[in-house]
């Protein structure tokens, strides 16, 4: 299996690596580790389907974007993501996608307070990408 995202070590939030083939899975998979963390990795059913549309001055912007968005969803509309199918514009300046997941009302969720820009970076490496995302917990 394709490692996705990883966990690592941080003191006070929650941090991920993420990997990917495309910058579109980069996006796709701070999904996955968002879902993951919120729900003590325990699978949220897709039943419930919102498009999503972003923009933002760079990359690294965009995606600070969409984790907001996802916090946003979560506290506001009671939306728990599950997964994402994500495009990002050649320019790393538009996301437009589609995320699946759940009213939170079945699940028991942990919390997360903020997007950060800590450690934050996204980089190509060959043919596949690096990303890294810090949530305040």
């Amino acid at each position: 299996m394709v490692k996705t995202f990883l966990e690592l070590e941080h003191k006070a939030d929650i941090k991920y690596a993420l990997f990917g083939k495309s910058l579109n899975e980069i996006f796709e998979n701070s999904a996955l580790a968002f879902s993951s963390y919120i729900s003590s990795n325990k699978k949220i059913k897709e039943k419930i389907k919102k498009e999503i549309k972003l923009t933002a001055d760079n990359k690294e912007n965009l995606l600070y974007k969409f984790l907001d968005e996802l916090i946003y969803f979560l506290d506001a509309e009671s939306f728990a993501v599950s997964s994402a199918k994500i495009t990002i514009s050649e320019d790393g300046k538009e996301l437009t996608g589609v995320l699946l997941g759940d009213s939170t009302k079945d699940y028991d969720l942990k919390h997360i307070k903020a997007a950060t820009y800590a450690e934050m970076f996204i980089k190509k490496s060959g043919k596949s990408w690096k990303a890294q995302i810090v949530l305040d917990i």
